[in-house]
């Protein structure tokens, strides 16, 4: 007799039990899972690749030696962000005002194909306050819900909103000349 066997992927609930019981293996898996999205959150928070790496290791780091902790095991990305958002916080308040660097000068390299439009979104980015910038950059780049957001900054879900379409409104407004949106109103009133 044989049987079906069904594979499906392991999810964070899962690995984050395997971790928990002592299995660091299950652990690496969520690091490999979570890395490269946690890296890219906290460069555009950092501003240097340097800076995200360290900022990183020690937001995994953390998060390891706090999985018992961890409330509910199926969360784990958004408690996982909270982590490295404290950490890059904690990183921008030791800064010297000396270290303090544009964004746009440290934006990670990139292909020459939309290298302007790249560039003026990060230097867009880099013009948002703070909050607005990471309440877009969590909503819009890492896709999380306004309610992980809002546990992830630790304020309400409605403060969240306010900063996510603000600061996309200011976006739009600051990248008009380089979409060509600006051009299309003026065209059609022509």
């Amino acid at each position: 007799m044989e049987t079906d066997l069904i594979f499906r992927e392991v999810d964070d609930l899962d690995l984050v039990r395997g971790a928990r019981k002592g299995d660091v293996q299950m652990y690496n898996r969520l690091v490999s899972r979570w890395e490269k999205r946690v890296f890219n959150y906290l460069l555009r928070i950092v501003g240097s690749p340097d800076d995200a790496q360290d900022v990183s290791q020690e937001a995994f780091l953390k998060a390891y030696q706090s999985l018992a902790r961890l409330d509910d095991p199926a969360r784990f990305g958004p408690w996982l962000y909270r982590i490295a958002h404290n950490e890059a916080i904690s990183l921008i308040r030791r800064r010297r005002p000396a270290e303090d660097v544009d964004m746009a000068a440290m934006a990670a390299p990139r292909s020459l194909a939309g290298v302007e439009l790249s560039l003026a979104v990060e230097t867009a980015l880099g013009r948002l306050t703070p909050e607005q910038r990471e309440a877009v950059l969590l909503k819009v780049y890492e896709g999380f819900k306004f309610d992980e957001i809002a546990g992830i900054l630790g304020c309400p879900a409605s403060t969240v909103k306010s900063r996510v379409y603000t600061g996309l409104e200011q976006l739009k407004l600051m990248l008009a000349p380089h979409t060509g949106a600006g051009r299309a109103g003026k065209e059609a009133r022509s």
